[in-house]
């Protein structure tokens, strides 16, 4: 049952991809997408609802439940975020994500097929674990908002100002707003969660934590230049996509 519910939020959410490419073709703005978004949200949550009963903690156990989880995360903030900004085609970028990471949650091997319940579960281990890929939402969510930013900045070097996709696509300045607000959250979140990864029982330094805390740092180091030193729109949009990508690294340490 829960597998077929993660196969129904694929295609809801590859249902609202397409749709909302078509929109954009046609120049125009159609809130059909958020609608299949929320429908994916909601066969998420029973996916990651059962799961979690079967394990009796936090579903982020094997790889499949982690890439699901991850989706569900980035999902969650588009449909927060979005609405709140204005950025209804965000989710013409966001849901093929949410569909890559889904896909890959599907792949044979990656779910466990009779998920056995977690033992010896702590409080800290359980907030490291939800915090962290929550935080890893909003960072994807950061990737997504500077991948339309140096869309939109090729589009007017390329005097691409007629097309469906430009038309449709946020001003720069309010695309920019969005992607450090959302990397605030993500860095905050990320803190909390590494706070929570020292303060968990264990045996010393894993390879895990390590990498999760350089991750950390970098995304400090970039939030701190922007804010100090100041940067252009095309540099940090680059920074923000390419560290989120060198980013999820730190799961193969899991």
């Amino acid at each position: 049952m829960d597998r077929w519910m993660l196969i129904a939020a694929t295609l809801l959410a590859s249902i609202g991809a397409v749709w909302g490419i078509i929109s954009v073709h046609r120049g125009t703005r159609s809130p059909w997408t958020v609608v299949w978004m929320v429908a994916t949200f909601f066969c998420q949550l029973g996916f990651l609802s059962i799961r979690g009963d079967h394990r009796g903690a936090c579903p982020l156990t094997d790889p499949g439940e982690i890439r699901a989880f991850l989706a569900w995360s980035l999902t969650l903030f588009y449909l927060l975020t979005g609405p709140a900004y204005r950025i209804s085609l965000l989710g013409v970028f966001t849901a093929p994500l949410v569909v890559l990471f889904q896909t890959l949650a599907l792949l044979p091997g990656a779910l466990t097929a009779n998920p056995a319940r977690v033992a010896a579960t702590n409080a800290w281990g359980e907030t490291h674990s939800a915090t962290s890929v929550l935080a890893y939402g909003a960072l994807a969510l950061a990737a997504v908002a500077g991948v339309m930013f140096l869309v939109l900045d090729r589009q007017l070097k390329e005097h691409h100002l007629k097309s469906g996709l430009f038309r449709n696509l946020p001003p720069v300045r309010e695309l920019l707003t969005s992607l450090e607000r959302l990397l605030w959250i993500g860095t905050l979140l990320l803190t909390i969660g590494t706070v929570a990864g020292f303060m968990m029982p264990r045996a010393g330094f894993s390879s895990h934590l390590i990498a999760a805390l350089v991750v950390w740092i970098a995304y400090l180091v970039l939030i701190g230049i922007k804010r100090i030193r100041g940067m252009t729109g095309r540099r940090f949009a680059l920074s923000a996509v390419a560290l989120f990508i060198l980013s999820l690294m730190v799961f193969a340490f899991v």
